[in-house]
Protein backbone atom coordinates (compact mmCIF):
# COMPACT_ATOMS: atom_id res chain seq x y z
CA UNK A 1 0.00 0.00 0.00
CA UNK A 2 1.01 3.58 -0.72
CA UNK A 3 2.04 5.84 1.85
CA UNK A 4 3.12 9.68 1.88
CA UNK A 5 6.36 9.96 4.69
CA UNK A 6 9.34 11.23 5.28
CA UNK A 7 12.73 9.25 6.10
CA UNK A 8 13.66 12.13 8.66
CA UNK A 9 13.16 15.47 10.40
CA UNK A 10 12.94 18.04 8.28
CA UNK A 11 13.30 16.19 4.76
CA UNK A 12 10.83 16.45 1.90
CA UNK A 13 8.03 13.42 1.99
CA UNK A 14 7.58 11.02 -0.57
CA UNK A 15 5.53 8.12 -1.05
CA UNK A 16 6.73 4.52 -0.54
CA UNK A 17 5.23 1.03 -0.55
CA UNK A 18 4.11 0.20 3.34
CA UNK A 19 3.31 -3.54 4.33
CA UNK A 20 -0.73 -3.72 5.56
CA UNK A 21 -0.87 -2.83 9.04
CA UNK A 22 -1.88 -5.74 11.34
CA UNK A 23 -4.15 -4.89 13.88
CA UNK A 24 -4.51 -5.41 17.63
CA UNK A 25 -7.26 -6.39 19.89
CA UNK A 26 -9.57 -3.51 20.18
CA UNK A 27 -8.45 -2.31 16.59
CA UNK A 28 -10.13 -1.70 13.31
CA UNK A 29 -8.66 -1.67 9.78
CA UNK A 30 -9.72 1.14 7.95
CA UNK A 31 -9.75 1.64 4.29
CA UNK A 32 -8.91 5.64 4.30
CA UNK A 33 -11.15 7.67 1.77
CA UNK A 34 -9.55 10.88 2.82
CA UNK A 35 -7.41 12.76 5.21
CA UNK A 36 -6.69 16.79 6.37
CA UNK A 37 -3.57 18.40 6.03
CA UNK A 38 -3.27 20.24 9.60
CA UNK A 39 -0.56 22.63 11.28
CA UNK A 40 0.81 19.96 13.25
CA UNK A 41 1.90 17.61 10.39
CA UNK A 42 4.30 20.62 9.10
CA UNK A 43 5.68 20.90 12.82
CA UNK A 44 6.00 17.21 13.25
CA UNK A 45 7.83 17.22 10.07
CA UNK A 46 10.54 20.05 10.92
CA UNK A 47 10.98 18.42 14.32
CA UNK A 48 9.28 20.74 16.42
CA UNK A 49 7.67 18.78 18.43
CA UNK A 50 10.78 16.40 19.32
CA UNK A 51 10.68 17.40 22.89
CA UNK A 52 7.13 16.25 23.08
CA UNK A 53 7.21 13.26 20.42
CA UNK A 54 9.53 10.94 19.03
CA UNK A 55 8.92 8.69 16.21
CA UNK A 56 10.73 5.89 14.22
CA UNK A 57 11.30 6.71 10.79
CA UNK A 58 10.43 6.37 7.89
CA UNK A 59 7.44 8.00 9.53
CA UNK A 60 3.65 8.54 7.79
CA UNK A 61 2.39 11.79 7.56
CA UNK A 62 -1.11 12.10 8.94
CA UNK A 63 -3.23 13.11 11.82
CA UNK A 64 -7.11 12.59 11.30
CA UNK A 65 -9.35 10.89 8.48
CA UNK A 66 -12.23 8.84 7.50
CA UNK A 67 -13.05 6.04 5.26
CA UNK A 68 -14.55 2.62 5.88
CA UNK A 69 -14.06 -0.05 8.50
CA UNK A 70 -12.88 -3.55 5.97
CA UNK A 71 -11.61 -5.70 9.46
CA UNK A 72 -12.45 -5.81 13.10
CA UNK A 73 -9.96 -7.46 16.09
CA UNK A 74 -11.21 -9.02 18.94
CA UNK A 75 -12.94 -7.36 21.60
CA UNK A 76 -15.17 -5.09 19.17
CA UNK A 77 -18.36 -4.56 19.98
CA UNK A 78 -19.33 -0.95 18.65
CA UNK A 79 -18.14 -1.03 15.11
CA UNK A 80 -18.91 -3.62 12.56
CA UNK A 81 -17.04 -3.68 8.50
CA UNK A 82 -18.74 -1.52 6.25
CA UNK A 83 -19.06 1.09 8.62
CA UNK A 84 -18.17 4.77 7.39
CA UNK A 85 -15.98 6.23 10.68
CA UNK A 86 -13.59 9.12 11.17
CA UNK A 87 -10.85 9.92 13.55
CA UNK A 88 -8.23 10.77 15.19
CA UNK A 89 -5.64 8.08 16.07
CA UNK A 90 -3.63 8.45 19.52
CA UNK A 91 -0.19 10.33 19.01
CA UNK A 92 1.52 6.82 18.65
CA UNK A 93 -0.45 5.52 15.56
CA UNK A 94 -0.41 8.53 14.04
CA UNK A 95 0.19 8.11 9.80
CA UNK A 96 -3.06 8.79 7.95
CA UNK A 97 -1.78 9.48 5.01
CA UNK A 98 -1.64 5.78 3.50
CA UNK A 99 -4.41 3.46 1.65
CA UNK A 100 -5.26 1.68 4.68
CA UNK A 101 -4.90 2.35 8.51
CA UNK A 102 -5.08 0.42 11.88
CA UNK A 103 -6.56 2.52 14.59
CA UNK A 104 -8.10 2.23 17.82
CA UNK A 105 -11.94 1.85 18.16
CA UNK A 106 -11.88 4.29 21.06
CA UNK A 107 -10.33 7.01 18.82
CA UNK A 108 -13.01 6.97 16.20
CA UNK A 109 -16.96 7.53 15.40
CA UNK A 110 -19.14 6.82 12.56
CA UNK A 111 -19.35 9.84 9.89
CA UNK A 112 -21.54 12.13 10.49
CA UNK A 113 -24.40 10.96 7.72
CA UNK A 114 -24.52 14.19 5.95
CA UNK A 115 -21.31 14.69 5.17
CA UNK A 116 -18.93 13.42 2.53
CA UNK A 117 -15.64 11.56 3.76
CA UNK A 118 -14.19 14.75 2.51
CA UNK A 119 -16.42 16.79 5.19
CA UNK A 120 -15.89 14.41 7.68
CA UNK A 121 -12.05 14.28 7.59
CA UNK A 122 -11.82 17.84 7.72
CA UNK A 123 -13.54 17.69 11.21
CA UNK A 124 -11.48 15.06 14.04
CA UNK A 125 -8.25 17.21 14.77
CA UNK A 126 -10.03 20.95 14.65
CA UNK A 127 -13.03 19.53 16.20
CA UNK A 128 -11.50 18.02 19.15
CA UNK A 129 -8.98 20.80 19.39
CA UNK A 130 -11.70 23.46 20.01
CA UNK A 131 -14.09 20.85 22.03
CA UNK A 132 -11.46 20.44 24.19
CA UNK A 133 -10.53 24.20 24.64
CA UNK A 134 -14.01 25.68 24.69
CA UNK A 135 -15.65 22.73 26.71
CA UNK A 136 -12.68 21.01 28.92
CA UNK A 137 -10.20 24.18 29.71
CA UNK A 138 -12.53 27.39 29.41
CA UNK A 139 -15.65 25.49 30.47
CA UNK A 140 -17.70 28.50 28.65
CA UNK A 141 -20.61 29.50 29.68
CA UNK A 142 -23.39 31.30 27.63
CA UNK A 143 -22.96 35.59 27.63
CA UNK A 144 -19.02 34.76 28.56
CA UNK A 145 -16.71 36.89 25.81
CA UNK A 146 -14.17 34.67 23.95
CA UNK A 147 -11.36 36.12 21.41
CA UNK A 148 -10.68 33.33 18.94
CA UNK A 149 -7.44 34.13 16.81
CA UNK A 150 -7.32 33.34 13.14
CA UNK A 151 -10.99 32.97 12.61
CA UNK A 152 -10.85 31.84 9.26
CA UNK A 153 -7.76 28.86 10.04
CA UNK A 154 -8.78 25.45 10.62
CA UNK A 155 -9.08 25.50 14.25
CA UNK A 156 -10.70 29.23 14.15
CA UNK A 157 -13.43 28.05 11.57
CA UNK A 158 -14.52 25.43 13.57
CA UNK A 159 -14.12 26.95 17.63
CA UNK A 160 -16.33 30.02 16.07
CA UNK A 161 -19.32 27.96 15.39
CA UNK A 162 -18.53 25.40 18.55
CA UNK A 163 -18.26 28.96 21.06
CA UNK A 164 -21.63 30.34 19.30
CA UNK A 165 -23.11 27.12 19.62
CA UNK A 166 -22.22 27.46 23.74
CA UNK A 167 -23.80 31.05 24.03
CA UNK A 168 -20.63 33.05 23.78
CA UNK A 169 -19.59 36.35 22.11
CA UNK A 170 -17.29 36.05 19.90
CA UNK A 171 -14.71 37.69 18.78
CA UNK A 172 -11.61 36.99 15.52
CA UNK A 173 -8.85 38.23 13.93
CA UNK A 174 -8.41 37.73 10.36
CA UNK A 175 -7.29 39.47 7.18
CA UNK A 176 -8.03 38.11 3.95
CA UNK A 177 -11.52 35.57 5.88
CA UNK A 178 -13.48 38.76 7.10
CA UNK A 179 -16.24 37.51 4.95
CA UNK A 180 -15.85 33.71 5.95
CA UNK A 181 -15.45 34.56 9.39
CA UNK A 182 -18.66 37.10 9.85
CA UNK A 183 -20.76 33.76 7.54
CA UNK A 184 -19.69 31.91 10.59
CA UNK A 185 -21.64 33.89 13.24
CA UNK A 186 -18.60 36.04 14.60
CA UNK A 187 -19.63 38.70 16.32
CA UNK A 188 -16.63 41.16 16.40
CA UNK A 189 -14.30 40.67 13.35
CA UNK A 190 -10.85 42.71 14.21
CA UNK A 191 -8.46 43.07 10.73
CA UNK A 192 -5.07 42.64 12.75
CA UNK A 193 -3.11 44.29 9.29
CA UNK A 194 -4.78 47.68 10.48
CA UNK A 195 -5.67 47.46 13.63
CA UNK A 196 -3.87 46.25 17.09
CA UNK A 197 -6.42 43.37 18.45
CA UNK A 198 -5.38 44.18 21.88
CA UNK A 199 -6.29 47.84 21.68
CA UNK A 200 -9.87 47.06 21.31
CA UNK A 201 -10.85 43.70 23.11
CA UNK A 202 -10.62 44.19 26.98
CA UNK A 203 -11.88 42.30 29.53
CA UNK A 204 -12.65 39.27 27.80
CA UNK A 205 -13.27 35.76 29.68
CA UNK A 206 -11.03 33.77 27.58
CA UNK A 207 -9.24 33.22 24.24
CA UNK A 208 -8.22 30.64 22.14
CA UNK A 209 -4.51 31.47 20.44
CA UNK A 210 -3.20 29.08 17.29
CA UNK A 211 -0.75 31.73 16.55
CA UNK A 212 1.82 31.91 19.34
CA UNK A 213 4.57 34.43 19.76
CA UNK A 214 3.75 38.21 19.88
CA UNK A 215 0.18 37.10 19.62
CA UNK A 216 0.01 35.08 22.45
CA UNK A 217 1.76 37.86 24.91
CA UNK A 218 -0.20 40.62 23.49
CA UNK A 219 -3.29 38.40 24.05
CA UNK A 220 -2.92 38.98 28.11
CA UNK A 221 -3.92 42.47 27.73
CA UNK A 222 -6.90 41.68 26.67
CA UNK A 223 -8.71 39.02 29.44
CA UNK A 224 -9.87 40.19 32.67
CA UNK A 225 -8.60 38.95 35.69
CA UNK A 226 -9.03 35.67 36.57
CA UNK A 227 -9.48 35.10 33.03
CA UNK A 228 -8.03 31.98 30.59
CA UNK A 229 -6.00 32.00 27.97
CA UNK A 230 -5.36 28.60 25.88
CA UNK A 231 -3.12 28.40 23.31
CA UNK A 232 -2.22 25.45 20.57
CA UNK A 233 0.29 27.43 19.23
CA UNK A 234 2.49 29.13 22.72
CA UNK A 235 5.40 27.12 24.60
CA UNK A 236 3.98 24.68 26.37
CA UNK A 237 5.03 24.90 30.38
CA UNK A 238 6.07 23.28 33.43
CA UNK A 239 2.46 22.57 34.58
CA UNK A 240 1.97 21.29 30.75
CA UNK A 241 5.11 18.72 31.67
CA UNK A 242 4.00 17.65 34.78
CA UNK A 243 0.63 16.82 33.70
CA UNK A 244 2.10 15.34 31.25
CA UNK A 245 4.02 13.10 33.14
CA UNK A 246 7.30 13.96 31.56
CA UNK A 247 10.44 13.76 32.77
CA UNK A 248 12.65 16.01 35.25
CA UNK A 249 15.15 17.13 32.37
CA UNK A 250 12.05 18.16 29.96
CA UNK A 251 10.09 19.56 32.90
CA UNK A 252 12.36 21.93 33.52
CA UNK A 253 13.48 22.89 30.03
CA UNK A 254 10.18 23.89 29.38
CA UNK A 255 9.55 25.84 32.32
CA UNK A 256 13.03 27.86 31.63
CA UNK A 257 11.62 28.45 27.78
CA UNK A 258 8.24 29.31 29.46
CA UNK A 259 9.39 32.21 31.61
CA UNK A 260 8.12 34.45 30.07
CA UNK A 261 4.69 33.22 30.07
CA UNK A 262 4.65 32.52 33.27
CA UNK A 263 5.55 35.78 34.11
CA UNK A 264 2.43 37.44 32.10
CA UNK A 265 0.45 34.82 34.06
CA UNK A 266 1.14 36.00 37.25
CA UNK A 267 1.49 39.02 36.75
CA UNK A 268 -2.14 39.67 34.97
CA UNK A 269 -3.68 36.95 37.04
CA UNK A 270 -4.81 35.31 34.05
CA UNK A 271 -4.39 31.10 33.85
CA UNK A 272 -2.93 30.09 30.57
CA UNK A 273 -2.99 26.38 29.38
CA UNK A 274 -0.81 24.74 26.54
CA UNK A 275 -3.44 22.47 24.70
CA UNK A 276 -1.85 18.88 23.05
CA UNK A 277 -5.38 17.71 21.91
CA UNK A 278 -6.45 14.04 23.20
CA UNK A 279 -7.64 11.55 20.82
CA UNK A 280 -11.31 10.52 21.97
CA UNK A 281 -14.07 8.90 19.80
CA UNK A 282 -16.74 10.01 22.65
CA UNK A 283 -15.85 13.78 21.88
CA UNK A 284 -16.39 13.00 18.14
CA UNK A 285 -19.61 11.31 18.54
CA UNK A 286 -20.52 14.73 20.33
CA UNK A 287 -19.30 16.81 17.32
CA UNK A 288 -21.36 14.34 14.94
CA UNK A 289 -24.35 15.22 16.47
CA UNK A 290 -23.82 18.64 16.16
CA UNK A 291 -22.82 18.42 12.79
CA UNK A 292 -26.13 16.11 11.77
CA UNK A 293 -27.94 18.88 13.64
CA UNK A 294 -26.32 21.57 10.86
CA UNK A 295 -25.30 23.54 14.12
CA UNK A 296 -21.79 23.34 12.98
CA UNK A 297 -20.54 22.84 9.43
CA UNK A 298 -16.91 21.76 8.05
CA UNK A 299 -15.44 24.56 6.18
CA UNK A 300 -12.76 23.26 3.81
CA UNK A 301 -10.40 25.34 1.20
CA UNK A 302 -9.09 22.92 -1.52
CA UNK A 303 -9.26 18.97 -1.92
CA UNK A 304 -6.06 17.78 -3.65
CA UNK A 305 -5.78 14.02 -5.10
CA UNK A 306 -3.63 11.73 -2.99
CA UNK A 307 -0.75 12.25 -5.87
CA UNK A 308 -0.28 15.50 -5.33
CA UNK A 309 0.16 15.58 -1.58
CA UNK A 310 3.21 17.55 -1.93
CA UNK A 311 1.99 20.37 -3.31
CA UNK A 312 -1.57 19.80 -0.97
CA UNK A 313 1.37 20.26 1.81
CA UNK A 314 3.23 23.20 0.40
CA UNK A 315 0.25 25.02 0.24
CA UNK A 316 -0.70 24.51 3.53
CA UNK A 317 2.49 25.67 4.72
CA UNK A 318 1.48 28.76 2.93
CA UNK A 319 -0.56 29.32 5.90
CA UNK A 320 -3.53 30.80 3.23
CA UNK A 321 -5.52 28.07 3.57
CA UNK A 322 -9.20 29.58 5.11
CA UNK A 323 -10.82 26.27 6.62
CA UNK A 324 -8.79 22.80 6.02
CA UNK A 325 -6.63 21.03 3.15
CA UNK A 326 -8.25 17.65 2.28
CA UNK A 327 -6.79 14.78 0.59
CA UNK A 328 -8.56 12.50 -1.31
CA UNK A 329 -7.68 9.08 -2.15
CA UNK A 330 -10.97 7.64 -2.74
Amino acid sequence: MRAFVIEGYKKDPTFIERPMPKIRDNEVLVEVHAASINPLDTKIRKGELKLLLQYDMPLTLGNDFSGTIIQVGNGITKFNVGDEVFGRPRSEKMGTFTEYLSVHEADIALKPKNLSFEEAASIPLVGLTSYQALHDILSVKNGQKVLIHAGSGGVGTFAIQLAKEMGAYVATTSSEGIELTKSLGADKIINYKSVNFEDVIKDYDAVIDSVGGETLEKSFLTVKKGGKIVSIAGTPNGRFAKEMGLGLIKKTILSLVSLKITGLEKKNDIKYTFLFMKHSGQQLEILSELLEAGTVKPTIDRVFPFEDAKHALAYTETGKAKGKVILKLR
